[in-house]
């Protein structure tokens, strides 16, 4: 009997316990089968974890990044932060029920939130922050009721914040930095009595700051920066948020005033404001925030003095009021908060005097920004006891007396801009101590007219960081110190508008990081040195307004990183190196003002985003290239002052974004051409002094110009608001009478022509030249292009040239084709008269006499 008992009892037990260990059984595959999912869907394990780790032959509980509660022994706590993992996330999470935690942070997981995920219904932390999740933020986000804390920041979520968030009954955290999220600010968020801190950070949101209701006790953190808010800042806002600890809204469009009622927020310890449209007097009563360590106001419009209460922030450790109309002087007391690593007042209209103490009492001061104001008196000689400086910022001031000589003592310091000023440095005393600071990065003291005297050669011992050296406008006066080729980190070198003289030191080349240099407006001499080809990250060469002569460097066009090349008033003779136009890159060109010959590159196209071109004033030659219509992006354009011939070119038409055209000073001919009436941005046009004939076109901007524009060209007419004279009309509009006139206009072309070549051919001779294939060609289209008694007269042997030789030639027959095209006008009236035709005929003639005995005479047969 009690065997019987004892297996009933058994019985019984084993009956009711093996639905339990079924079902146990079972809640741990589903929570396995949606792990797997997961790692099924990843298409990228960088580190192998999933790979290697999540596996059946090992306990769901013993997986990495997974845990278990204790009790059901069911996955509570899904961790992958930071493994590097690419794919989706499948619906199957959404069964792991008794999930409270996850968090997959800092991966590449990338589509939408799989609506199953909504089944979490005891989630409480849940951050996909740093993924690349798109789409719209789920409205079901709203069911799921425990959550505190949610993190969707820096992904792709789009379309406005769902007002379900606001349903969200125990939330603490809602960060959604850094996404695509439009429209405006749901004030059910506010609703939310639990909420600690709200962060929407860089997003598109729009509209004004909702209002917020007096149940916010628990909100410490409000940021909206870098949105695109508008409207006031609500009055109202700050009587409900006694525990504000910290107020973000910077780089919005926000308006009007700072609410009297933000002094009530006394814990507040940072207010964020910069890059608004704010106005009015700063509120004297921040001053009784006395837990305030960032006061940021910059970039906006408030005006007023600086409250002297600011001096009562003894916590105060960033100060930034730059860039609003704040004037009078800076409260004293603002210079003993001990604390203070910051001050940024740069921008201002700020007067009076620095306090001579006034790096006595701050020795956490690291940046000091003054810039842009009015303040007057001496350089505070007590600078140097901060010792903690790096960023020492005063330029655009009148600060005057000496700099001093121990600016050495703040060996942190990595920036010294004192530009712009009336300081004075005897011998500049100041640099030696300054080798002492070997983290400096920037050097900066132009504009101080004062500071007169050479540049000492221990330049070169300054610190090895150095990147930036400004001292344009100082009269400066010596050498170059070839030691400056040490400082190899060097970027920027700016020494403008001193008296600078010798030549540009070789060892420039040894700056191998320079990106810019900046001699102009100096009395240097000599040629530019070929070691300056090797800088071949430099970006910006301005050497204009010195002595400087010599060829154009072939060696230039392997600066293929330069954007502007200012070479103008110089005395550079040659012609443009072919290898120039390398430049792929180039945005502004000027050699103006030099002696550079010979004809514009005929792949002048090849800078095509060149947008400023100056060649005025040389003695160029020859037609303007064709390939000057690929320049689409040519906004400015001189060729005044030359010796450019032929017409100017239709293609200028196509210029679109042509501002500012002068083709003044040449020898051009023909016709103004009416596609210029295109050009709907022109605004200076210079074509005087040329031989222009025919109307002036009077369509687009040319209503606009004056006489200026086109005097000295006696053959232009039209325009009845120049006082021209007018255009006559044209005759013989019957064809057959057409039809005849352009025979004898061809004739008299063909004749001309070829009496031109006629007369010049005796003169030259022709004897011993051997002719080529092409040349027997040109022969042979003499012959046939004449009559036989002009024939007679022709040297058809003139062409039979080559080398320069024949280049000569070549230019030469070119001058006379013009010459017969000017002489076969379709109006009588307008054709060249014989004296004129014989005084051009000389010129080319002498022209080339001239030039082939040059050729000649250097042996180049």
């Amino acid at each position: 009997m009690a065997y019987a008992f004892f297996y009933l009892a058994l019985f019984i037990v084993f009956h009711f316990s093996v639905p339990v260990f079924s079902m146990k059984l079972t809640t741990i595959l589903t929570d396995q089968t949606a792990l797997l999912a997961l790692k099924d869907h990843v298409i990228h394990d960088p580190e192998n974890v999933l790979t290697t780790n999540w596996s059946v032959s090992t306990p769901v509980c013993n997986w990495i990044g997974v845990s278990c509660g204790s009790k059901h022994r069911r996955v509570t706590a899904l961790d992958l932060t930071g493994l590097g993992l690419v794919g989706t996330l499948p619906p199957h999470l959404g069964n792991l029920s008794f999930l409270s935690f996850l968090d997959l942070t800092n991966n590449s997981f990338h589509g939408r939130l799989p609506v199953q995920l909504s089944k979490l219904r005891r989630l409480k932390y849940l951050s996909f922050g740093n993924n690349s999740f798109s789409g719209e933020i789920p409205s079901w986000l709203g069911s799921l009721a425990e959550l505190r804390r949610l993190y969707l920041y820096r992904n792709n979520f789009n379309n406005s914040i769902p007002l379900s968030l606001g349903c969200l009954p125990k939330l603490e955290v809602l960060s959604l930095v850094g996404n695509q999220i439009s429209g405006s600010i749901p004030s059910s968020i506010f609703n939310i009595s639990s909420l600690q801190v709200i962060n929407l950070h860089s997003n598109m949101l729009s509209g004004s700051i909702p209002s917020v209701p007096r149940d916010s006790l628990s909100l410490e953190r409000i940021d909206f920066t870098r949105n695109n808010l508008t409207g006031h800042i609500p009055n109202d806002m700050f009587d409900h948020l006694p525990n504000l600890k910290g107020l973000y809204l910077s780089f919005n469009l926000l308006s009007g005033k700072i609410p009297a009622s933000l002094c009530k927020c006394k814990e507040l310890q940072i207010l964020s404001l910069t890059y608004n449209h704010l106005e009015g007097s700063l509120p004297v009563e921040i001053g009784n925030l006395s837990m305030l360590q960032r006061f940021t106001i910059g970039a906006n419009y408030f005006e007023g003095s600086i409250p002297r209460q600011l001096g009562n922030l003894r916590n105060l450790e960033i100060l930034n009021l730059a860039a609003n109309n704040i004037a009078g002087p800076i409260p004293p007391a603002l210079f003993n908060i001990s604390t203070l690593s910051i001050i940024s007042l740069t921008l201002n209209q700020l007067s009076g005097h620095l306090p001579s103490n006034l790096g006595l009492r701050l020795p956490n001061l690291e940046a000091l920004y003054l810039g842009g104001n009015h303040l007057v008196g001496p350089f505070p000689t007590s600078i140097p006891n901060a010792t903690l400086l790096t960023i020492l910022d005063m330029p655009n001031n009148y600060i005057s007396g000496l700099i001093p000589e121990n600016l050495g003592n703040l060996r942190n310091l990595e920036v010294l801009n004192l530009e712009d000023n009336n300081l004075t440095s005897f011998g500049m005393s100041f640099l030696p101590s300054l080798t002492k600071c070997r983290a400096l990065e920037e050097l900066r003291f132009s504009g101080n007219p004062l500071i007169s005297a050479k540049l000492p050669s221990l330049v070169g011992n300054l610190s090895d960081s150095l990147r930036i050296i400004g001292a344009f406008g100082c009269n400066i006066r010596g050498d170059i110190p070839s030691e400056i080729g040490n400082l190899s980190l060097l970027i920027e070198v700016d020494l403008d508008g001193n008296k600078l003289t010798g030549s540009i030191p070789t060892t420039i080349g040894g700056l191998k990081e320079l990106q810019s240099l900046s001699l102009s407006y100096n009395k240097l001499e000599g040629s530019i040195p070929s070691e300056l080809c090797h800088l071949n990250k430099l970006a910006f060469l301005f050497l204009t307004s010195n002595k400087l002569s010599g060829p154009l460097p072939a060696c230039m066009g392997d600066l293929i990183s330069l954007r502007n090349l200012f070479l103008g008033s110089n005395m550079f003779f040659s012609s443009i190196p072919s290898t120039l136009t390398r430049l792929g890159d180039l945005l502004l060109l000027n050699l103006s003002s030099n002696s550079l010959i010979g004809p514009l590159p005929i792949d002048i196209g090849k800078w095509k985003v060149v947008t400023t071109m100056d060649l005025s004033s040389n003695q160029f030659s020859s037609d303007i290239p064709m390939g000057i219509v690929d320049l689409k992006d040519l906004t400015y354009f001189s060729l005044s002052n030359n010796q450019i011939t032929g017409f100017i070119p239709e293609s200028f038409g196509e210029l679109l974004s042509l501002g500012f055209l002068d083709l003044s000073r040449n020898n051009l001919f023909g016709q103004i051409p009416k596609s210029l009436e295109k050009l709907s941005y022109l605004r200076y046009f210079n074509v005087s002094f040329n031989r222009l004939q025919g109307e002036i076109p009077r369509g687009g901007s040319f209503g606009n110009f004056s006489i200026e524009s086109f005097k000295g060209n006696e053959a232009l007419c039209g325009a009845p608001q120049l006082h021209l004279p007018s255009c006559k009309p044209k005759p013989l509009k019957n064809s057959k009478a057409r039809t005849k006139l352009i025979i004898y206009d061809d004739s008299m072309m063909q004749t001309m022509t070829m009496a031109t070549i006629g007369y010049m051919a005796p003169e030259y001779g022709t004897e011993g030249i051997v002719s080529t294939k092409g040349e027997r060609s040109l022969k042979s289209w003499v012959k046939e292009s004449i009559s036989s008694p002009l024939n007679q007269v022709v040297d058809t042997d003139l062409f039979g040239t080559i080398g320069r030789e024949r280049s000569a030639i070549n230019n030469c027959a070119l001058s006379m084709l013009q010459v017969g095209l000017e002489c076969s006008a379709e109006l009588p009236d307008e054709r060249l008269d014989m004296k004129e035709t014989v005084t051009k005929l000389k010129k080319i003639k002498a022209k080339l006499l001239k030039d082939t005995e040059r050729v000649r005479q250097k042996g180049h047969f």
